[in-house]
């Protein structure tokens, strides 16, 4: 079970979205997930319960664990690049567990 944090600007909006569409693309992929969402500050105390984050906004503060941007979800940009990304990642994290 991949433990995922989705993160944007007030942890409401396009979290909420992203997360749908990040559930859908891990759902066809058979890679099973859990997620929270949060705001964009409240990462660095966040990231120690989880196995990913991915943000829907800029986040340039490194971090111990992968950082996904997601953004494209939503607009379309680099979607497919995107959901290659988050399989990539996500599955590897499976495999460690």
């Amino acid at each position: 079970m991949v433990k995922i944090l989705v993160a944007c600007g007030s942890g409401i909006a396009t979290s909420t979205v992203a997360q749908e569409a990040i559930k859908k693309i891990l759902a066809e992929a058979n890679i099973p997930a859990t997620m929270l969402k949060s705001t964009i500050t409240e990462i660095p105390k966040k990231q120690k319960d989880v196995d990913v984050v991915m943000v829907t906004s800029n986040y340039t503060k490194l971090l111990d664990i992968p950082v996904i941007k997601v953004f494209g979800l939503i607009s379309g940009i680099n979607k497919e690049k995107i959901k290659q990304e988050i399989i990539a990642v996500c599955s590897a994290i499976e495999a460690k567990k």
